[in-house]
This record gives C-alpha cells, structure tokens and sequence, in this order.
C-alpha cells in the first residue's frame, strides 16, 4: 500500500485573489425555491495551469435529460463539466460524484478535482473564516475533462415532472441517472471514444460499481473507477456485536486515531513502522483471539489487551472487562474525556455535548461553492443549488440491492468482478484517510484481500486525513497524482 506522510511543495498559484468563507458568508443568500431555469449550457471560457501546465479549457453548467429503467424521462441533471478546449476525442473523461446516499459533487468539486479549492490549513483548529477559496494547480485537467454529476434533487438537478422521488431511492435507479449522464454527455460532446472514468467517495463508491455495470450492459466500457472512502464491503465492516471482523478491521483506524492526538505508544517508531505493526497484530493476533471470545486463555487476553492498550491509549483493564472490543462511536467518546471526535475525520475534536466538530469543514464549501457558482460560473441565476440530501427515509428507507434477505449477498464487490472480467484494460484504484471513522483503511485492506481481483490491475493507497483527506494540502497532491498515474495508464 501507498503511503504518503510528507509534505509537498505548493505549485505555483494563479494570480485570482483568494475568497474566504466570511465574504462568501456576506453574500445574498441563494434562492430557497426548487424550480431551476436552465434552457441551455452557460459557458465561460478560463486558462489555468495544472500540474505545471498551462490549459484553456471551458467551464459548462449544462442541462442533460436522464432516462428511467422504462425509457421515459426520468431527471432533468445539471452537470458542470471542465473541458480543454480543442479537445481531442480520445482525450480521458472523469464522471466525480459524492456520495450521500444522494448528495451534490460540490464536495469533490471544492475540496479535490475543481479548477478551484477551498484551502483548509492544516491548523484542524483554523477558524472557517480562514479558509479560502484559491486556484487549485493539483486537478487533472492537465490529462483530462472532468464531469461532476449531482443526482436529482440536489444542486441544479431535478426530477421529471410526475416522477416520485421515491423511485429514485436505490441503488439501481440512483446508478442509473448517472449512467444516463455518462451515454448522453459522451455523446452530445463527440466524446464516446473517450476513455471514461468514474470517481466515487463514500456512498459513491456503490454508485460507481452498479452504474459502470449498466454502462457495459449497453456497450460502454468504463477504463477505470476510483473509489475513495469505499463502502463496497461495508456489510461485512458494519459494527454489529457479534461481527469480530469489524473490530479487527476498526483497529488500524483506532491506532491511527491514538496517534494523531499523542496518545498511542509510539515506543521509539515512525508512524509508518507503527502503522505496519498494528496491521499486523489486527490481522495476526487480535482477529484469532476475538474468534476464541471467551475460550482464549486469560494469559492470552491480558497479552492482547496490553497490546491494545499501546495502539489505542484505552487501559488494558477497560478492554478485559469489555470482551476486548470497543466501537468506532465508542471510542470516539472515550478517548479525550469531555470531548467527541469527529466521524469524517477523528483528528478534529470538540465539546462531547456539541456538534460534530468537522462540520465546519462542508459547511464551508457549501458557501464558497454557490459564491464560485454566481461569481465564477455565471450560473447565480440558475436556481437554487441544493447541498442537502432530498432523502429522509433512513437507512432503511434506501433500495440497497435485490438481495433483502439476511441471506443474501451484496453484489457492489461482485459488480467490480465483472467490470474486470469483462474488460481487460480496466482499472481499479482504492484509497481511504488514516482517521476516517465511516470507512476505515482496515476495511479497505480486508476487501482488497478478500477480492481475487487481479493485482496487476489494482492499486490501493492511505494518506493522512479522515473521510476527506484532499483537506490536506499534501494528501491532495498525493492523491491527485495517484489517480492521474492511473489515467495516464503508468500501471
């Protein structure tokens, strides 16, 4: 696996002032009505230098009608795409999208693969006011178009008339407007010889697999998918009490935790040497004796508990009187007492009884975003560009496949074995941030273990950083390269 702990020069910046979250903030609020006004494309013409090149591109807020399973319209999408001008048609294509389930791309959009950031500092206790909005010289505009894709009910998007939103609440229909997206963008833009990729974060990471699925169904090989944040074996890592797999798979993420606020027991190693050793015991050691549970020789649980104690900074004793496990939740409670850690990114922490205290973090790309839509896209007019979920039915309430019963198997790991089985020039790069709560680097060793998929056609990475890592400026380059190194097929 990847491993990137350094930090990296910043590229030269273009020469646009910085706009911070107060002066978005200061800003007439956008529209609250849901109608949007979009009768054609608005394009704005830029230049920009990305990875040390100078590109002219055009920025397109453009309107695109989606189809359902039954042929009849389904959405009216709005896609912002980022295309070099005098393109080629062979030139890659990236489709970026978040993940919700159903939430806009401005994530994505702000914090990694826009022509423009938001720049958090690395001070995790920087006021929002401080971050700005800046050039952003690490997206892969240099090598590619970028698409990013808001399903229906968020951002510009919207359904049909007549459609019920509840339709749209699953995986396979969800998927299915970003295949549509895919077929009539490619073809309106003379791009359907293009090599064409999918980029997912965190619900996304299921989107990607069943839409790439419905795209080869019709004909249309997708070259590669980036999955970052996955959640593809997520059923497998879900904490129930009796799933010891995912208190093995939990603890490089616990470690990792420990580490970043002084807690863990460094014992004279670099985080990389520390991080190895506790993959190893996760694995090796602590997965067999939560197998044994009550079995395991007391010798044997004190051997452990005291191991688990030097990665997680919990005591020893706690463990042994708690079946030596502890849930992600849990621990995010216990580990500072009279404080909570963040979900997306446990480095941040605040008051137990207040917020979660990273959603300061898209709180603000949310603002800068719909100041960047008016000021820089043109688009204020357009509508209301919606960053909230449309659905509130629970996890529960979401289609999450065909297989209902306890029986069943999710098929998203089954979708990529297929994408691999049937194209022999598809790709495949996974990556996921050290401090992540929601989905952990343990699960993504797990799945990549348990895949069979064909290692030369695979890559995985970690970076520092939790659900978003691109926060940080230098897991943003990290990450940025790796993908581009799989674009620009160097493996």
């Amino acid at each position: 696996m990847k491993k990137r702990l350094s930090l990296f020069p910043l590229l030269l910046a273009l020469a646009a002032p910085p706009v911070t979250a107060r002066e978005a903030d200061a800003a007439p609020p956008p529209s609250s009505g849901q109608a949007v006004t979009l009768p054609a494309a608005i394009t704005t013409p830029f230049t920009g230098r990305f990875n040390g090149k100078t590109v002219r591109y055009d920025a397109r807020v453009e309107p695109v009608d989606a189809t359902g399973g039954d042929g009849q319209p389904s959405a009216r999408l709005v896609a912002i795409s980022y295309v070099a001008q005098k393109a080629k048609a062979d030139r890659p294509v990236l489709f970026i999208f978040n993940g919700g389930p159903i939430s806009p791309s401005h994530i994505l959009h702000m914090g990694a693969l826009g022509p423009k950031r938001v720049a958090v500092p690395d001070d995790i206790k920087a006021p929002p006011a401080s971050f700005r909005l800046v050039d952003n010289p690490y997206t892969l505009l240099d090598v590619a178009d970028l698409v990013f894709f808001d399903p229906a009910g968020t951002g510009f998007s919207r359904l049909a008339p007549g459609v019920d939103p509840q339709s749209q609440f699953g995986n396979v229909a969800d998927s299915r407007q970003l295949a549509s997206l895919v077929v009539e963008w490619t073809r309106a833009h003379g791009r359907t010889a293009a090599p064409l990729y999918l980029v997912g974060e965190s619900y996304g990471t299921l989107r990607a697999p069943e839409a790439a699925q419905q795209l080869q169904a019709l004909g249309v090989d997708v070259a590669g998918i980036v999955l970052l944040g996955q959640a593809v074996n997520i059923i497998e890592y879900a904490q129930r009490p009796g799933n010891i797999i995912s208190y093995a798979v939990s603890m490089p993420t616990l470690a990792a935790i420990a580490w970043s606020h002084g807690k863990a027991d460094a014992r004279g190693r670099d985080f990389d040497r520390f991080m190895a050793d506790v993959r190893d015991f996760s694995a090796n050691i602590y997965l067999p004796v939560l197998f044994q549970g009550d079995t395991a020789p007391i010798d044997t649980r004190r051997a452990v508990a005291a191991r688990l104690e030097e990665f997680t900074g919990l005591p020893a004793d706690w463990y042994l009187a708690n079946q030596l496990r502890i849930t992600k939740v849990d621990y995010q409670r216990r580990l500072l007492p009279g404080q909570r850690l963040a979900t997306n990114d446990a480095r941040y922490a605040g008051p137990a009884d207040g917020p979660d205290p990273f959603e300061i973090v898209p709180n603000s790309y949310a603002e800068l975003f719909r100041h960047y839509l008016a000021s820089d896209l043109r688009a204020g007019a357009v509508g209301d560009y919606v960053t909230q979920s449309p659905f509130r039915g629970g996890l529960n309430g979401w289609d999450w496949g065909p297989n209902k019963s306890p029986f069943g198997d999710w098929p998203y790991g089954r979708a990529i074995s297929g994408l691999f089985d049937g194209n022999p020039d598809f790709r495949l790069f996974v990556a996921n941030g050290w401090t992540d709560t929601q989905t952990t680097v343990g699960a993504m060793d797990y799945l990549l273990a348990q895949s069979g998929w064909p290692r030369a056609r695979l890559r995985a990475a970690t970076y520092p950083g939790g659900h978003m890592p691109y926060t940080i400026e230098a897991s943003l380059k990290a990450f940025t390269d790796d993908v581009r190194a799989m674009v620009e097929r160097k493996w």
